[in-house]
């Protein structure tokens, strides 16, 4: 069996330490704070201090699109913004409905139904301006 000073010393993977102290002590961590901050500071790195998925390159178009569509204030303009458009849909299919003769005349339709029954109302009214 190793003694501790032994494991630390062993090259082998299983015996070698794990938390970031110890492999920083021994020159074995991956990155440093350093490999993680943009060239020159050109502000490449995302801004603000944090850094890029890739120091080297700028971030993509879709890259930029969805880091911004991820915060809370683009989520939130968003949410309005659909409420608002679903609303003025719902709208306009409550003004297509009072137009359409049903019986009875306040019965409940579903949207597709409204669509459907457009259709052959305007159809019908066709029909009878040609005869």
């Amino acid at each position: 069996m190793l003694s501790p000073d032994q494991a630390l010393d062993s090259d082998h993977p299983s015996s070698a330490p794990s938390d970031p102290e110890s492999l920083e002590a021994k020159g074995l961590r991956s990155c440093c704070a350093s490999d993680l901050e943009a060239p020159d500071g050109d502000g490449a790195g995302g801004g603000e201090g944090r850094p890029g998925p890739h120091p080297q390159q700028p971030l993509s178009r879709e890259e930029k699109r969805r880091r911004r569509r991820a915060t809370a204030k683009y989520r939130s303009a968003h949410a309005t913004r659909e409420r608002i458009r679903v609303e003025a849909f719902n709208l306009a299919f409550a003004e297509l409905r009072k137009l359409l003769p049903t019986l009875p005349p306040d019965k409940k339709l579903s949207k597709i139904e409204i669509l459907r029954l457009a259709i052959c109302y305007i159809s019908y009214l066709n029909h009878v301006l040609d005869v």
